[in-house]
C-alpha cells in the first residue's frame, strides 16, 4: 500500500475526551452557581444536539453557521429547560467557549508527535477555526496547520470537506488519510477517495460505550490508539 502524504484528523472524541471535559466544566459551572444538575446527562445531551443543528445548516433552515453559535443554540436550550435561567450571558459564554479547552487523550499528544515526523497532519473537524486554533494552544496539540468545515461551508460528512482539504492540501484525495474514530466519518471519507484509519475511544461515550460496529478489513488501518497507528505507519 501507497503511505499517504498526509493525515487529516477528525477531533471531538478522536483526538480529545469531550465527555469527561465538558462534565468537569459542567461541575465547575454548577458549584460556581449554586446549581445542581445530573452533569453527565447534560453533558451528553449537549453533544447529541450537534448533528440535528448542523442537519438544519445543511438543509438551509439556518444560513451557515459556525459551532460555536449551534453549541450556544443547544446550551441555551438545555440551561432553560433545567430551570437555570439567572445565569449571566458572559458566564454562559464562557461555558460555551468548553469546548474550545477539552482534554487531549493519553496517548493524542505523544501519538501526533511520532506522526508528525514523518507526515503532514492537520485537523479536518466540524469546529470553527477559533475553537481548534485555542484547543491546539492549550493542549500542546502539534499540528501542521489547522483545516475546518468552516472553511469550506460544508460539514462533515459532506464530501466538499474532505475534497476541500485535499485541495488546501495540494495533495490528490487519494493521498490523504482521515483519521477517525467514528466509522460513519471515515465510510464518507472512503467514499470522497480518501484513505482511512480507524481509531478505537472506548470511553467517548463513557464507560458503558457499546462498541461501533466495524467490518473487518473496511478500513485501510484499524489502531488502537495513535501509538499504534504510529507503529503501523512506521513513524
Amino acid at each position: 500500500m501507497t503511505p499517504p502524504k498526509a493525515l487529516a484528523f477528525d477531533t471531538f472524541g478522536t483526538v480529545v475526551d469531550w465527555r469527561s471535559s465538558i462534565i468537569a466544566e459542567l461541575e465547575k459551572f454548577g458549584e460556581s452557581h449554586g446549581v445542581q444538575a445530573d452533569w453527565a446527562i447534560l453533558a451528553d445531551s449537549w453533544r447529541k444536539g450537534y448533528l440535528p443543528a448542523m442537519d438544519r445548516v445543511r438543509r438551509g433552515e439556518l444560513p451557515w453557521t459556525k459551532i460555536d453559535v449551534l453549541h450556544r443554540m443547544i446550551l441555551d436550550e438545555l440551561l432553560n429547560d433545567a430551570g437555570v435561567t439567572s445565569v449571566s450571558d458572559a458566564d454562559v459564554d464562557h461555558l460555551n467557549r468548553a469546548w474550545h479547552r477539552l482534554n487531549p487523550w493519553p496517548d493524542s499528544v505523544a501519538g501526533l508527535t511520532r506522526l508528525k515526523e514523518r507526515f503532514l497532519i492537520t485537523t479536518l473537524s466540524n469546529g470553527n477555526m477559533s475553537l481548534l486554533t485555542n484547543m491546539a494552544k492549550r493542549a500542546g496539540l502539534p499540528w501542521d496547520c489547522v483545516i475546518s468545515a468552516e472553511l469550506f461551508h460544508h460539514y462533515k460528512p459532506d464530501p466538499e470537506a474532505y475534497l476541500g482539504c485535499a485541495g488546501l492540501l495540494d495533495v490528490a484525495p487519494g493521498e490523504l488519510m482521515l483519521v477517525a474514530a467514528h466509522p460513519g466519518d471515515l465510510r464518507a471519507a472512503r467514499d470522497a477517495g480518501l484513505m482511512t484509519a480507524y481509531v478505537t475511544r472506548p470511553l467517548e461515550y463513557g464507560p458503558n460505550q457499546r462498541p461501533h460496529k466495524v467490518t473487518e478489513g473496511e478500513f485501510d488501518f484499524a489502531a488502537t490508539d495513535f501509538l499504534d497507528l504510529a507503529d503501523q505507519l512506521d513513524a
